[in-house]
């Protein structure tokens, strides 16, 4: 699997339908129209996020590693 930074997975999302809800320090917090999950994105310059965290992200965004 490739790795991502939080800047990038950030624009994955809203290309699939996520809408950024509020910033909380370097946290971006994402929601979608009809559903109740709320993703947290930890937007830290243009570190990678590590991979068991952005497993658990695309997991909860219903989202597979083809869509990186």
């Amino acid at each position: 699997m490739k790795t991502v930074s939080g800047k990038e997975l950030a624009k994955i999302l809203e290309r699939n339908g996520w809408n950024l809800l509020r910033i909380q320090g370097s946290h971006h917090i994402y929601g979608k129209i009809g559903s109740d999950v709320r993703l947290s994105v930890p937007v830290h310059k243009n570190q990678d996020l590590k991979l068991g965290l952005l497993k658990h992200l695309l997991k909860s965004a219903n989202l597979t590693d083809e869509d990186l």
